[in-house]
């Protein structure tokens, strides 16, 4: 079946980092898809209709009426959305599409997500949407980034920690000065550090979105 195709309203941009925005793109009149969080779209601009880029959703499901994708300066589009997306502007959107998805049933799991840089992005939707649902899937998100000032998302997923006794987010650093005051973690994702994350082998679901170097 041919995936649905729309001309969106961005509706909203929020600079994350200096490299990082995120954009919200506002469903048209009488558009209505089922999606799932954790799933992609495929944009590109009206101008460009050759050269498509897809996106993982930094939103979840429950979040009807508009999507949100995370985008790092980094190609044509990406570049692009960064350095000159604004609000008002318009993009193609295909439909939501993708199996990278969230075991919120049966109840009880253990999501362990790996992250790398952008990579990050899907893991939001799942954290909110495990959130909001007051689920008790329990998620743990490892994060690697070359410095504090590369943490997309900080402040919201510190706050998710409040609000969700079943989050927690570590974050791990790869290039910090030796005399930086961080006091968290330092290197590379290990398979040893993961292993300490483990509780419950036969519950506990494996995730991971970055760059090969993960």
């Amino acid at each position: 079946m041919p995936k649905q195709i729309a001309e969106m309203l961005i509706e909203s941009v929020t600079m994350e980092l200096p490299d990082t925005k995120t954009i919200r793109l506002q469903w048209p009149a009488g558009y209505d898809v089922d999606f799932k969080t954790g799933q992609f779209i495929t944009v590109y601009w009206p101008d460009t209709p050759t050269y498509k880029r897809a996106y993982s959703l930094s939103s979840c499901a429950l979040d009807r009426g508009s999507y949100e994708v995370t985008v790092k300066r980094d190609g044509k589009m990406g570049t692009r959305i960064v350095d000159w997306a604004k609000a008002g502007d318009k993009l193609w959107v295909i439909e939501p599409t993708g199996k990278f998805l969230p075991v919120f049933d049966p109840p009880g799991k253990h999501l362990i997500c790996i992250a790398g840089g952008s990579g990050v992005t899907p893991f939001r939707g799942f954290v909110r949407e495990a959130t909001r649902r007051k689920l008790d899937t329990r998620i743990t998100i490892l994060y690697t980034v070359r410095t504090t000032n590369d943490i997309i998302f900080n402040e919201e997923f510190k706050q998710l920690e409040q609000e969700n006794e079943h989050f927690d987010f570590y974050v791990t650093c790869t290039r910090l000065h030796p005399d930086d005051p961080w006091t968290g973690r330092r290197g590379r994702i290990t398979a040893e550090w993961v292993k300490e994350h483990i509780h419950d082998p036969a519950n506990t679901v494996f995730y991971a979105c970055g760059t090969n170097e993960l």
